[in-house]
């Protein structure tokens, strides 16, 4: 037991053994500063320095919005400028999943590609059968819980918002109710062919022939395009899209607003697809070509 308080008590002692640290000139040694010091006066300095830096970080992490940065620290759901963020992030992939639907089937309109209810492969009743017993669907997260009640909230006040209509009829009249002014008139060439995938009708019409619009309707597509030439698509109320293709002459510019019998084109022989001047005139309900035949007298 003595042996260990002497080495205990030579340790302390060392600790407090006063030390001389000179600064001198290399060249001259000349005394520059001189300063009494100890091992223990260095271990205290030191120490409250480490204490001060850790302080100072833990200050900076607890204060500071540079907690958000710290894995593990806190909770996504509760951080509400996350939540915020995340929603945003959610809205922007909706919207760009829907332009590009949209361009999608813009791009087979113009260039009639049209999926038709033949294309599309119909499900087997055991395949639909085993995917509702598939099991329970799984469970929602509550950012995207709250997310879709916020959307429901929202269109629930948009369409409290609306005007109402006397007799509560549909928004939406029936194509047969709807009155189309004709585009052109002139001897029919070709008619609408579903098997031949010729989604329109063909018309011949004199020179220099002013094509109209058959509905009131803003222009979505106006532009040159390989196979169609000068075409032009126009979007009209009750989900009716209108292509008018092959033209000499645009008059109109995306984005313009166009009346029923404005005209909007001049007759022509533009694009790789046409042996001849005339109009190809396109009728869309629903995202789907219908014989404008049916619906427009042409000639």
């Amino acid at each position: 037991m003595s042996s260990i308080k002497e080495k205990s008590l030579n340790w302390l002692g060392k600790l407090r053994n006063a030390y001389r640290l000179v600064i001198m000139n290399e060249e001259t040694f000349q005394e520059v500063g001189s300063y009494k010091l100890s091992l223990l006066n260095v271990y205290v300095f030191l120490s409250t320095i480490v204490v001060i830096v850790a302080l100072a970080v833990g200050a900076l992490i607890f204060f500071t919005p540079v907690k958000r940065y710290v894995p593990g620290y806190g909770s996504v759901s509760d951080d509400r400028e996350m939540m915020r963020l995340s929603r945003q992030v959610a809205d922007m992939e909706k919207e760009l999943s829907a332009f590009r639907t949209y361009s999608e089937n813009v791009r087979r309109m113009l260039l009639g590609d049209v999926q038709t209810e033949k294309d599309v492969p119909k499900l087997k009743s055991s395949e639909m059968h085993s995917d509702s017993a598939a099991g329970s669907p799984p469970e929602i997260p509550v950012v995207d819980e709250e997310l879709r009640r916020e959307v429901a909230l929202g269109e629930l006040g948009v369409a409290a918002r609306e005007p109402r209509t006397s007799n509560f009829s549909p928004k939406e009249v029936p194509l047969e109710q709807l009155f189309f002014s004709p585009p052109i008139k002139g001897k029919i060439s070709a008619g609408f062919d579903a098997d031949k995938k010729h989604w329109g009708t063909d018309v011949i019409a004199p020179q220099n022939t002013a094509i109209k619009s058959v509905m009131d309707g803003y222009v979505f597509f106006s532009d040159w395009t390989l196979e169609t030439g000068n075409s032009m698509g126009i979007q009209h109320a009750n989900n009716v899209i209108t292509f008018y293709k092959h033209n000499s002459a645009l008059l109109k510019k995306t984005g313009s607003f166009v009346k029923a019998g404005e005209a909007i084109a001049i007759i022509g022989n533009t694009g790789t697809l046409t042996d001849g001047p005339h109009l190809h005139f396109e009728l869309w309900h629903k995202g789907k070509p219908v014989n404008p035949i049916d619906y427009i007298k042409l000639e």
